[in-house]
C-alpha cells in the first residue's frame, strides 16, 4: 500500500530529492528499507548510491540535521518541532535539532510582487506610503518586508512564499506514509507515537502556512496582555506623576486586519534591540536582570495563568525596547494547555515537594497512556528520584534540572510525553537558558514560586472546590440522564441480532496472520505436488514440442515446481526467524 501510494506521479519528483538527499549523507540502507530506491528505478530515476558515504564521518545527530536542512522547509520545520520531544531524543540530538535555523534565500521580487497584488487587490506601492521591496529577513515559509501605511505608521508585511504550499503538502504526504510504516514494521517505534507525532506536526505547519491563524494567535495573546504590569514596577499612576509615559511592559505587535489574508499578515513594525544582539543591550540603556526576569514572568504567566503561550522563544523571536520593556513576534506555533493538564501540573510538583513518589506516577502514567509497561519499576525509578528532592521547597528546586531528569526517566522506560506538554517542556528549557544569558544569576524556580503559590491556593479556594464537585455531580447526572437510552439502545440491538462485541486481542491477531500464512503454503504445497505428478504423466506422453530432448510442457512444470519449493523453503526460513525474534521480544517484555 506504501509503495503504491508513494508510486503517485505528483510525488515523483520530491522522493527522487529526497531519497538523493538520504543517499548522499550516508543513510542510504534506510533508503533501501522504504523502498525508494526500487520505486524510482522503475520510474526510471537512477540514484548515485556511491555519494552515500560523503558525510559519513560526522555524528549521526550532525547528519541528519545537515539532511534535513537540505531537505527544505517542511524537514527544518520537522526538526524544530523534534527539538521540543526532549522526552524522546538525547541531549545531542535535541542540540543538533535546536541548530535548525529557519532561514532561506529571497524569494525573486516579481514572483512576490505579483502574488502581493493579488492578495491586496493593487500593487503594493499603491497601497502604502512606502514598501521596500527588500526583505528584512526570509524564513523557508514565509519573509517580511518593511513598509509605512499612509498615516505614518512603520508596518512589517510578512509574505507567504509563492508555491510552497504544495511542495509542503507532498511532504507531508509522504511523512504520514512513513509514519504508518513505522508504526506497521517497527513495533519498538509505537512507544514513541509517530503517527501522532507526523497529525501534530501537520496541523502546527498548516496553522503556520495561514498567517491569518497566526494573526488570531497573536491577537488573542496580546489581549490577556492587557493591563499587565510587573509586580517590581511602579504603578502607573505613579509613573504618570513623574511624566514617565504608561507603555505596556509586554509589547505584542497589532494586527493591521484590512490587509491580512491567508498569505499575508501586516503588523506594527517592532524596533528594538534583537534577543540575538545582546552585547547592544548596554548601548541602548537597558538592564539585563531586568529584561531576565520580565521576560520569564511574562511566558510563565502565557503558561501558567492564561494557558496559551509561545511555543518557541527563541531569541530570534525577542526584542527589547527601551523602558525595559520585551516584544515577542512569529505566533506561528502556539502551545495550549486544558486546566486539566496544568491541574496535573500542580499535583507532579506538590508530590515532588511531598515526596510522594505514587502521586508523581499516576500523574506521569495519565501522561504516557497505554504505552507503560512496567508501572511497578516506573514507580521504584520516580521513589529514587524523588528521594533527591528529600526536604526542599519549591524555591531551592532546579527546575531545568529537576524536567530534564524526569524526561531521561521517561526516555529510559520508553515513555512519550503528550505534544502539548512536549512543548511546554521545551519551553521552560528555552527560557531558562535565555534568562542565564542575560543574567548569569537567573534563577526560573524564583521567578516562577510566586506564579505557582496562586495556583496551588488557587486551587484549594472554596469557590474552585466548588466548581470541581459541581463539575463532577454534572458530569455523573449526564451518565446516568444516558444510562435508559444507552440501555434501550443495547436490547434493541441485542433483539434484531445485530448486537456486536469488539475484542481487541493481540494474541489472537498473531494467531491468525499465522493460519493465514500456513493455508497459504499448504496451497502452494498442493499446487507443487500436482505439478510434479502432472509434469510426470506429460513426460509419459510422446509426441509434442520438445527442449532439450524432453516434453516441453512436462519441463516446465518441473521447473515451476522447483521455483514453488524454493520459495516454500524461504518463506519457512523466515517465518521461523520471525518467530524466534517476537519469542525473544516477548521474553524481554516479560522478564522481571
Amino acid at each position: 500500500m506504501l509503495l503504491g501510494a508513494l508510486t503517485s506521479v505528483r510525488d515523483l519528483g520530491r522522493l527522487e530529492t529526497i531519497a538523493s538527499t538520504l543517499i548522499r549523507y550516508g543513510f542510504g540502507d534506510l533508503v533501501r528499507r522504504m523502498g525508494l530506491a526500487n520505486v524510482l528505478e522503475k520510474a526510471g530515476h537512477a540514484l548515485h548510491w556511491p555519494d552515500a558515504q560523503a558525510y559519513a564521518h560526522m555524528p549521526p545527530p550532525q547528519r541528519v540535521r545537515r539532511a534535513l536542512e537540505d531537505l527544505g522547509p517542511t524537514f527544518v520545520k520537522l526538526g524544530q518541532i523534534l527539538s521540543t520531544r526532549v522526552d524522546q531524543f538525547e541531549p545531542e540530538w535535541i542540540a543538533e535539532f535546536s541548530q535548525l535555523q529557519d532561514h532561506a534565500p529571497p524569494c525573486e521580487w516579481a514572483q512576490v510582487h505579483a502574488q502581493l497584488t493579488e492578495d491586496l487587490g493593487a500593487p503594493p506601492e499603491t497601497l502604502f506610503a512606502w514598501f521596500d521591496p527588500q526583505p528584512l529577513a526570509a524564513a523557508s515559509i514565509a519573509q517580511v518586508h518593511r513598509a509605512r501605511l499612509d498615516d505614518g505608521t512603520e508596518v512589517a508585511v510578512k509574505v507567504r512564499r509563492p508555491g510552497i504550499k504544495p511542495l509542503i503538502e507532498a511532504d507531508l504526504r509522504w511523512l504520514a506514509r512513513l509514519a504508518d510504516m513505522a508504526e506497521a514494521d517497527h513495533p519498538e517505534l509505537r512507544a514513541f507515537r509517530p503517527r501522532e507525532v507526523v497529525k501534530q506536526f501537520a496541523r502546527s505547519l498548516r496553522r503556520e502556512l495561514d498567517l491569518l491563524s497566526e494573526g488570531r494567535q497573536s491577537e488573542r495573546i496580546a489581549a490577556n496582555f492587557v493591563g499587565y504590569t510587573d509586580p517590581d514596577s511602579p504603578p502607573a499612576r505613579d509613573r504618570l506623576a513623574e511624566g514617565a509615559p504608561s507603555e505596556p511592559i509586554i509589547v505584542i505587535p497589532r494586527i493591521h486586519w484590512l490587509w491580512t489574508s491567508e498569505r499575508v499578515c501586516v503588523q506594527d513594525f517592532v524596533d528594538g534591540v534583537s534577543g540575538r544582539q545582546l552585547d547592544a543591550l548596554a548601548a541602548a540603556g537597558l538592564d539585563r536582570k531586568v529584561l531576565a526576569r520580565r521576560g520569564a514572568r511574562a511566558v510563565l504567566k502565557m503558561i501558567v495563568v492564561d494557558g496559551v503561550f509561545h511555543a518557541d522563544p527563541h531569541a530570534g523571536n525577542v526584542f527589547y525596547l527601551s523602558g525595559n520593556r520585551i516584544a515577542f513576534i512569529d505566533f506561528g506555533m502556539v502551545g495550549r494547555l486544558t486546566l486539566t493538564r496544568r491541574d496535573e501540573l500542580i499535583r507532579l510538583l506538590l508530590g515532588l515537594v511531598q515526596r510522594d513518589a505514587h502521586a508523581v506516577a499516576d500523574v506521569m502514567l495519565d501522561w504516557a497512556g497505554d504505552e507503560a509497561k512496567d508501572e511497578e519499576g516506573l514507580v521504584a525509578d520516580l521513589q529514587a528520584f524523588v528521594d533527591q528532592y528529600h526536604g526542599l521547597t519549591l524555591k531551592q528546586i532546579n527546575l531545568p534540572s529537576m524536567l530534564s531528569e524526569l524526561v531521561t526517566l521517561l526516555r529510559q522506560h520508553q515513555l512519550a510525553l503528550p505534544a502539548d506538554l512536549a512543548l511546554l517542556f521545551k519551553s521552560f528549557l528555552t527560557l531558562e537558558g535565555m534568562g542565564r544569558e542575560l543574567d548569569g544569576d537567573f534563577n526560573m524556580v524564583n521567578e516562577a514560586l510566586p506564579l505557582l503559590k496562586d495556583a496551588v491556593r488557587a486551587r484549594y479556594r472554596p469557590r474552585a472546590l466548588l466548581q470541581r464537585g459541581w463539575r463532577a455531580v454534572d458530569d455523573t447526572l449526564s451518565m446516568l440522564g444516558g444510562l435508559p437510552q444507552d440501555l434501550s439502545r443495547l436490547l434493541k440491538a441485542a433483539r434484531r441480532g445485530r448486537l456486536e462485541v469488539h475484542i481487541d486481542v493481540s494474541n489472537l491477531r498473531r494467531v491468525g496472520n499465522q493460519l493465514e500464512s500456513a493455508l497459504n503454503r499448504l496451497v502452494v504445497g498442493l499446487v507443487v505436488a500436482a505439478l510434479i505428478v502432472g509434469s510426470s504423466i506429460v513426460m509419459t506422453v510422446p509426441g509434442g514440442p520438445t527442449l532439450l530432448g524432453l516434453p516441453f510442457f512436462g519441463l516446465l512444470g518441473f521447473v515451476g515446481a522447483v521455483l514453488g519449493s524454493l520459495w516454500l523453503l524461504v518463506s519457512i526460513t523466515r517465518s521461523n526467524r520471525r518467530d524466534r525474534l517476537d519469542d525473544a521480544e516477548r521474553g524481554r517484555d516479560t522478564s522481571p
